[in-house]
């Protein structure tokens, strides 16, 4: 994948060309401009057969940005509840035609031989969104069966004026977002505040699992002693992601979903919401938060 990953990474922006509207008047000619990448991304599984023979299944067609797909692949089985630890991963590899740029649009993650699949979990879970009608107690409870860390208990603490300092420092490691204006960012930091990773996509999910499968197959997660910033709003989806990974903190730069905030206080994760250099709203377990 390494090579595959490369050129997704390079191929993260598209070039062309616009006519631009300045001082009352649309331009004459063309100007070149840089646009952030969709393409349909497609995970398989390889897994294993009751009688041993391998078997290869579909799970997920999602929109990305070109980029790190081994680690979306990765975690988007994780906290989906598909995988559940890193030994559970045996490869990641690519599948299909290269495109015309050098992508290759399907991967198929390889578990290793023995590890049982609910394919019927995953597509109950994975059409729990916002739109698909499922209520907010449903969706708490299926969190709540399929997470197997104990944020709550997590003894995780950090300077109100470390967080402050997360979003200029997190503008600053958007690469794609600073040439183009158009991706989300999720970001790991520790206690200090330093951003020890950073993961961007078109798709705020997207980002955040890019995040986690990196860490997950750096023997990183639970991130018991990290905490996620997001650069837009906290769904109910980011906050689900966080609680799969251990996570006893999220920090976001925009506003919380009420639903967000209802699993943030059921698992004890802290929320931080309109993260700002200099003030900030806490929704949860403020007890994390040192002045």
């Amino acid at each position: 994948m390494g090579d595959i990953d490369a050129v997704g990474r390079r191929q993260s922006t598209r070039s062309l060309d616009v006519r631009r509207f300045r001082g009352g008047e649309l331009g004459v000619a063309d100007d070149p401009d840089l646009v952030a990448t969709e393409e349909p991304f497609e995970i398989r599984l390889g897994y294993s057969r009751r009688d041993g023979s391998r078997a290869e299944e579909p799970v997920s067609v999602t929109m990305r940005t070109p980029g790190h797909d081994e680690d979306l692949a990765v975690g988007f089985l994780y906290t989906e509840g598909i995988i559940r630890a890193r030994s559970d991963v045996q490869e990641v590899v690519a599948r299909g035609q290269r495109a015309a740029d050098g992508l290759i649009n399907v991967v198929r993650v390889e578990l290793a031989p023995g590890v049982p699949v609910n394919f019927k979990r995953l597509e109950r879970n994975f059409y729990m969104t916002s739109s698909c009608g499922v209520c907010g107690k449903a969706s708490i409870e299926a969190v709540a069966v399929q997470g197997q860390h104990d944020v709550g208990a997590m003894d995780f603490k950090m300077p109100g004026a470390a967080l402050g300092r997360l979003p200029a420092a997190l503008k600053t490691q958007q690469a794609v977002f600073e040439q183009t204006g158009g991706l989300h960012a999720s970001g790991l930091f520790d206690a200090t505040g330093t951003i020890l990773g950073l993961r961007e996509d078109v798709g705020r999910h997207n980002a955040l699992d890019k995040l986690i499968g990196h860490a997950l197959m750096h023997g990183e997660v639970p991130l018991k002693q990290h905490g996620v910033i997001v650069s837009g709003r906290a769904s109910f989806e980011l906050l689900q992601k966080a609680k799969m990974a251990g996570c006893p903190l999220v920090a976001a730069v925009g506003a919380p979903s009420s639903l967000a905030v209802e699993l943030a206080r059921e698992f004890g994760i802290t929320l931080v919401g309109f993260l700002k250099s200099d003030r900030f709203n806490v929704y949860s377990r403020p007890d994390r938060i040192l002045s």
